[in-house]
């Protein structure tokens, strides 16, 4: 099974097919709108702008799962987003990252471990996966990991597509 074979819906409640996404780099990321980590929105998609011409995308799944910090229903999350921080990469539904509901994609995931060896559950808000053409996990970023920190931003360049 590929990563890209979970099914899951966008913020407006229609099927999304994740194979649309299986040619491009893409980095998934547990988001929420009332987190101390918020501010990551602006360099997601600062990062979002400058590689999505060369097969990158970020691919944000709001979770409530990390002290309520996502309360939203998915219209205010939209909103928030495009009127806060200008997003402009695709959102998706609200889920579950960890515990009995995790969503079969974050099932898949969060079996890759960070760059100490260490795998499992999602930490916090704003945890990043970056996934190659192909489903591919090739890393995992802790939720401190900046969108822009050096070491995203140089894994992000050593596998853009094109």
């Amino acid at each position: 099974m590929s990563l890209y074979d979970h099914a899951v819906k966008s913020l407006d409640g229609g099927d999304v097919d994740l194979h649309d996404f299986d040619t491009k780099l893409a980095l998934v990321v547990n988001v929420a709108s009332k987190c101390g980590l918020t501010p990551q929105y602006a360099g997601l998609e600062r990062i979002q702008r400058e590689y999505e011409g060369r097969g990158f995308t970020v691919l944000g799944f709001p979770c409530n799962q990390f002290m309520g910090q996502e309360p939203g229903t998915n219209e205010e999350i939209a909103t928030f987003c495009s009127t806060t921080y200008g997003v402009t990469f695709p959102l998706f539904e609200k889920i579950d990252v960890n515990g009995d509901d995790r969503h079969p994609l974050y099932g898949e995931l969060t079996e890759v471990a960070d760059s100490d060896g260490t795998a499992g559950d999602v930490q916090w808000n704003f945890e990043k996966f970056l996934v190659g053409p192909g489903g591919e996990v090739l890393g995992r970023f802790r939720p401190g990991v900046e969108p822009e920190a050096p070491e995203l931003i140089a894994a992000i360049e050593a596998n853009l597509p094109l």
